[in-house]
């Protein structure tokens, strides 16, 4: 993972609905290049391989399940393998919209770490997030849940908990980057997020939802920049 990164998760909003989700991967890629900066998408896992397959920017899945392929009851899962063979060069985990036991989040992180995937783990608060990065991911993204999508900036709302964030990642592990997530919508929540000491933003609906992808990205990346 290149820092600092903007990584755009698009859920599964209407608006990235099929092959929509690759235009907006390919917008996002002419960004990175215009930029010479790094900004990585999480599309739906049902595009994840043609997103992965035609754009040359970092691609995660939104998530994964932990299991094994070929194991019992895995119906309707996704294993880590089968998001690596799509050409996915990372994963999104315990995203508070997609919650994991801490045993599992653990087996993932290690599992995708032999696997050679990057690693984003997703945590609600500080202490969380510390306890996140003792699992060694790649890096740790603190998103207080009930800010998300509401527009309401952690960078603004909550800035203690950034602080907080990154002061107890780095007592446990300085190498490990933090991320900051939750209601980030302008180039103002962006730069003051940075200013904090986060190394990059995690954002959802503020672009997805935009009437002009471009101009929403590069806004939020300039201030990465």
């Amino acid at each position: 993972m290149k820092i600092p990164i903007l990584i755009i998760n698009m859920k599964v909003y209407p608006e990235v609905l099929g092959r929509r989700a690759l235009e907006l991967a390919k917008v996002t890629e002419a960004v990175s290049r215009e930029l010479g900066m790094s900004i990585a998408v999480a599309p739906p896992t049902t595009e994840l391989r043609l997103v992965a397959e035609n754009v040359e920017i970092p691609v995660y899945a939104q998530g994964a399940d932990p299991v094994e392929p070929g194991g019992a009851r895995t119906g309707g899962h996704v294993p880590l393998e089968f998001i690596k063979e799509t050409g996915a060069s990372g994963v999104i985990l315990n995203h508070s919209e997609n919650r994991l036991l801490l045993n599992d989040l653990g087996w993932l992180v290690n599992r995708a770490k032999n696997l050679g995937l990057e690693t984003l783990v997703c945590a609600p608060d500080p202490y969380t997030s510390a306890a996140a990065a003792a699992l060694e991911p790649t890096a740790v993204a603190v998103e207080p849940p009930e800010l998300i999508g509401t527009g309401k900036a952690v960078s603004r709302e909550k800035p203690d908990v950034i602080v907080k964030t990154v002061e107890l990642v780095k007592r446990v592990n300085p190498s490990i980057p933090v991320i900051t997530g939750a209601g980030i919508e302008s180039y103002e929540d962006v730069k003051r997020a940075v200013e904090l000491g986060t190394q990059g933003v995690l954002v959802a609906s503020a672009i997805v939802k935009a009437r002009d992808w471009r101009q929403k990205i590069m806004e939020l990346a300039k201030a990465l920049h």
